[in-house]
């Protein structure tokens, strides 16, 4: 079984993003998205400029149905300020360049995100990537894994930290130290 991961090293989300940046601004804001709010890729497609006017994002989630707010911090809303300008309020973030107004599809996200991981050569890493980043890295700053729980709508903290990949990461430092 091919788990995705996060993308655990700081440095490395940062070339992705000024790559983004300089490559792609629309893919820059799925990245953005993904990495800063921790949204299922079917919620964050859904994502029109009238979501994300305010400080916070106001969705149902796809999965769960549950309505979901998250506050958007600085960068984010920041990027999207300068993105968004002058667009329909009614028009998807992440939109197609085929058809009219379409946000891309998963499939077309997958891309998007595994060619760049390629480029900087991460391995494992796909739409999922994003939300568990976001999970990682806010685990690693805060080490709060009730509230990263609540935030991911995970039944328990065993979940939340094998989903996150800190679990694992734990496991192979004991076998790496371990000696007979």
């Amino acid at each position: 079984m091919n788990l995705v991961q996060p993308i655990r090293d700081k440095e490395a989300i940062q070339e992705i993003k000024e790559y983004f940046k300089e490559q792609n601004e629309r893919n820059y804001i799925l990245f953005l998205l993904g990495i800063n709010t921790g949204l299922r890729i079917s919620d964050i497609l859904r994502l029109r400029v009238r979501d994300v006017e305010g400080w916070s994002i106001f969705i149902r989630e796809k999965k769960t149905k549950k309505v979901k707010e998250v506050k958007m911090p600085s960068e984010l809303k920041k990027a999207l300020r300068e993105y968004s300008k002058g667009k329909p309020k009614n028009e998807f973030l992440i939109k197609s360049r085929n058809g009219k107004n379409k946000p891309i599809t998963r499939s077309m996200a997958y891309v998007i995100l595994n060619q760049a991981a390629q480029k900087f050569g991460l391995e494992r890493i796909g739409t999922h990537s994003l939300r568990k980043t976001y999970g990682y890295h806010h685990y690693k700053q805060f080490k709060d894994v009730v509230v990263l729980q609540r935030m991911l709508n995970h039944t328990d903290q065993k979940e939340t930290l094998r989903y996150i990949g800190i679990e694992q990461d734990t496991l192979n430092d004991y076998q790496k130290k371990f000696k007979i």
